[in-house]
C-alpha cells in the first residue's frame, strides 16, 4: 500500500497546507507547471517525487522531469502527462500514447480545474488534481491524497486548499 499526495500547477507556491497533507504520503506525483526548481528541491527533501514538466516550467525543471513519465505504483500503471485534455477530448498526440501505453491511471494538470473520471471507452481513470499555486483563473487552490492498495484506489479525497488569492479585509 502506497500513500499518494497529486498536486499540479504549483507556480512556485508552496505553503505549509500543501505540506500538511503531503506530509505522510509515501510518494507525491506533480502533473506539470511546477514553476521553480526550489519547490521541486522542497518536494524532494519529503520523499519520493514523480513529475513531469509543464509549458512554463523552464529548461531547469525540464532536465529534471520528463514530459511523459510511465511508471508502476502497486499493480496499477500510470501515465504522467501535464497537458491531456479531458475524456473523450483530448491533446493531439495523446490518444496515441494512451492506446500505445494502456495506463490504468492518466494523471494530468494544466486545466486548473480538479476533475477525476472513469474513462469507459479507453478503460483507464482520469485525474487532474486542479491547481494548487495561487497563478491562474481558478478560485479554490486543489490537491489530491489517495491510496493505491494491491492495485485498487482507496481513500480518494480531494483537499480545498483555500482561496487563489488572499483575501483583501
Amino acid at each position: 500500500m502506497k500513500k499518494i499526495g497529486l498536486l499540479s500547477d504549483t507556480h512556485s507556491y508552496l505553503d505549509d497546507r500543501i505540506l500538511y497533507y503531503l506530509k505522510d504520503c509515501d510518494e507525491i506525483w506533480h502533473a506539470g507547471d511546477w514553476g521553480s526548481v526550489k519547490l521541486s528541491d522542497t518536494l524532494e527533501a519529503l520523499g519520493t517525487v514523480r513529475g513531469v514538466y509543464g509549458n512554463i516550467d523552464g529548461n531547469d525543471l525540464r532536465l529534471i522531469y520528463p514530459e511523459l513519465n510511465i511508471f508502476n505504483c502497486e499493480g496499477k500503471k500510470i501515465m504522467l502527462l501535464h497537458i491531456v485534455g479531458s475524456p473523450g477530448k483530448y491533446y493531439p498526440g495523446v490518444r496515441a500514447e494512451i492506446n500505445k501505453h494502456r495506463p490504468d491511471i492518466v494523471v494530468c494538470g494544466h486545466s486548473h480545474i480538479l476533475r477525476i473520471q472513469q474513462d469507459k471507452e479507453l478503460n483507464f481513470l482520469y485525474m487532474n488534481p486542479g491547481a494548487a499555486g495561487r497563478h491562474g483563473f481558478h478560485k479554490v487552490r486543489t490537491m489530491l491524497t489517495f491510496e493505491i492498495n494491491q492495485g485498487k484506489i482507496e481513500e480518494l479525497k480531494a483537499i480545498e486548499l483555500g482561496p487563489r488569492t488572499k483575501e483583501i479585509i
